[in-house]
């Protein structure tokens, strides 16, 4: 597994995270014990670096993360690099926050889910345009000082709100969501981050499942799945994206990798982005993923995946206020 330095973080992690989003609850039902022999698995192939969040099932995937890992993190605690993420309240009004009492209850509750003394990155999870940035950027400093979290960063944040939380302390990561059918941080916050040396790990680089080549026209999903009310999942945009995939499928085929691995590998070689999160809640999924840190992609190859993706439709994704 080949390894960076994310950014101004210092951190030396795996260029693949396994991400834990799937183990919320948010992508309905799932066999939990299957998924810590998925986490498990991601270690012993080379995985060092574990993204999770207090809103993904508020403890339920933090604490199968802490779970998963639990004897390599007693045994050998600096080989792993945890990152998790806070400021989102569950099922209220006011559903971001990040606010300074509450990033730190969030830290003392993230801590007792994961069974840690200490988070090696702790990231605000969404922007709070109702709290000022230097109470954010203040508090997380105070967290730092006291050693509760080693590093501090941000998701989903601007440009604009990534200058602003700079100016009390240095952001040193963000995680944007990424992929081929969603573009858009390539314009903003991206070049912002080379810049100023921040390390970006991306999420969803496989859209979802869009870039998997498992979906067809008429896939569906459980209730509790939150792409059953996405809208990148149905009718003219779906179709148009996946009959996209095909041709990326056939593309990939004669470089001898997958859809899925073509699509992590051309967001690892895009310039700025350090690390892709994926996940997966059975082990046998990971391996697949996990090969596209090794996936060598030409400049004439992303030139051929700009143009194949051209005929593509971009989509929004899910956010604390709804799903586009």
């Amino acid at each position: 597994m080949r390894t960076t330095i994310l950014g101004r973080s210092g951190l030396n992690v795996s260029r693949i995270a396994f991400g834990t989003w799937q183990l919320g609850g948010d992508w309905g039902s799932f066999d939990e014990d299957a998924a810590v022999k998925a986490i498990q698995h991601a270690r012993e192939l080379g995985v060092n670096f574990f993204d999770t969040a207090q809103a993904y099932g508020f403890g339920r995937s933090e604490a199968l993360l802490g779970r998963a890992l639990r004897e390599e993190l007693k045994r050998d605690r600096d080989s792993v690099v945890i990152a998790t993420k806070g400021g989102v309240k569950p099922g209220e009004e006011r559903s971001r926050d990040a606010r300074r009492d509450f990033l730190r209850s969030g830290v003392e509750e993230s801590l007792r889910h994961l069974e840690l003394d200490h988070i090696d990155l702790y990231q605000v999870h969404w922007p709070d345009a109702d709290t000022p940035a230097e109470e954010t950027a203040g508090a997380l400093q105070e967290l730092v000082d006291e050693g509760k979290i080693r590093h501090a960063g941000v998701s989903n944040y601007n440009t604009e709100q990534l200058a602003a939380f700079d100016r009390t302390r240095p952001v040193e990561t963000l995680q944007p969501p990424y992929h081929l059918f969603r573009r858009a941080i390539e314009t903003d916050p991206l070049p912002y981050c080379r810049e100023h040396d921040i390390g970006v790990l991306v999420y969803s680089p496989l859209g979802s499942g869009l870039l998997t080549g498992a979906l067809t026209p008429d896939s569906t999903f459980e209730p509790g799945d939150w792409r059953s009310e996405a809208t990148a999942f149905k009718g003219e945009s779906l179709r148009r994206n996946l009959a996209v995939v095909d041709e990326l499928k056939a593309f990939a085929a004669d470089r001898g990798a997958t859809v899925s691995q073509l699509a992590i590998a051309w967001t690892l070689a895009q310039d700025g982005v350090h690390v892709a999160i994926v996940g997966a809640r059975k082990a046998r999924n990971i391996e697949d993923s996990l090969a596209a840190a090794d996936l060598d992609l030409s400049a004439d190859d992303l030139a051929e995946i700009d143009r194949i993706t051209a005929a593509g439709v971009q989509v929004d994704g899910a956010s604390p206020e709804g799903i586009a």
